[in-house]
């Protein structure tokens, strides 16, 4: 008999708090849409507390580990979940994440009756991902307050853009070894290395096509140590002005982004080409990722919050449109990746 809570979540809620996700979920094999959608829905409540400015930084890290904690098999009788419910939906202007955090107790409940393989992997990416979260609150000033912290170098943010995105990719895999035995003809190690480079090929697009509105919350995820061999200072990213003192700056981390989305391509090709609904749910965000980084290298006022290098939506129906002829060739999928890449670089001067 069907399970009309689990229908809810996985259908409505979870269309209404994910946008483009909920088209990659939909064209996913079935046996993986509900650990993978379980898993975006908790991570996507506890990115809600997390963010929630109206709430202390120190109250929302207590209120993330306590959901952690929940996702994690402790039992208080829901009282940590009515806690989150009361200290934090108030502050919601968007009704579907109202609705999110009004609903994580039917959440945790179906996400219990996951198989004991599914529940651990759940468990561990949302774990992970918390992680990520609670990074953010402890190394970055209250958004508030007016200040701006850096992260040091670039081993800090890859080791962020790894607890944000590179252990989705992780996940991505393992649930793919589970529920489609034999598709993947790659080793498990292989094609986990490689979920991972395409995890934070997507999170390095994010913190560039972001860097304006994330340093006026105080948070830049330009490490110190590039900053200042460029002559930067994250006040400096502040003024739109300065986007062109910061473009070689800019252009480095693509690079690194464009290496990244390179074992994307191959993640992707290692899917056969009768997996059509898991390739397209790859080749997706490779090729959204790869226009926004187009659009980046456009950008001649990067920097500026007001002018976002972000896709447009009937852009994105015209790439899933478009996919459909690709995804049924290695020579054509390769051919539309490797030809934006080919354009980046060009643009940027590579």
């Amino acid at each position: 008999m069907p399970n009309p809570t689990r229908a809810f979540l996985l259908g409505p809620l979870l269309k209404g708090v994910s946008r483009s996700f909920y088209l990659t979920l939909r064209v996913l094999p079935a046996g993986m849409r509900d650990p993978i959608g379980l898993a975006y829905l908790l991570a996507r409540a506890a990115d809600t507390i997390a963010d929630t400015s109206l709430i202390p930084p120190e109250q929302r890290l207590a209120l993330l580990l306590s959901l952690r904690d929940q996702v994690n098999g402790a039992s208080d009788d829901g009282a940590s979940i009515r806690r989150i419910a009361a200290e934090v939906t108030g502050q919601q202007i968007q009704s579907d994440e109202k609705v999110l955090l009004e609903s994580l107790g039917p959440t945790l409940e179906v996400l219990s009756q996951l198989s004991e393989s599914d529940l651990k992997a759940v468990r561990g990416i949302v774990s992970t991902l918390t992680e990520g979260m609670e990074f953010d609150l402890r190394a970055f000033p209250d958004e508030q307050s007016g200040q701006i912290v850096a992260l040091r170098d670039y081993d800090e943010l890859d080791r962020y853009t790894y607890l944000v995105a590179g252990c989705v990719g992780e996940f991505w895999t393992t649930m793919t070894y589970a529920h489609m035995p034999g598709t993947l003809k790659e080793q498990p190690g292989t094609m986990t290395r490689r979920g991972v480079r395409f995890g934070k090929a997507l999170q390095m697009t994010n913190v560039l096509r972001d860097c304006g509105k994330d340093l006026r919350i105080g948070r830049c995820y330009l490490p110190g140590t590039m900053l200042d061999r460029f002559g930067l200072s994250a006040q400096d990213l502040l003024l739109p002005g300065n986007s062109a003192r910061a473009r070689p700056l800019m252009v480095e981390l693509v690079r690194k982004a464009l290496d990244h989305f390179r074992e994307a391509l191959a993640y992707t090709l290692a899917i056969p080409a009768f997996s059509v609904r898991l390739r397209l749910a790859c080749l997706w965000p490779v090729l959204i990722g790869l226009d926004t980084l187009l659009l980046l290298a456009d950008n001649d006022a990067w920097l500026d919050p007001a002018k976002v290098s972000k896709v447009r939506r009937n852009d994105v129906y015209k790439i899933i449109a478009s996919s459909m002829l690709l995804v049924p060739s290695n020579a054509l999928v390769r051919k539309s990746v490797e030809r934006r890449i080919e354009k980046i670089e060009a643009r940027l001067g590579m």
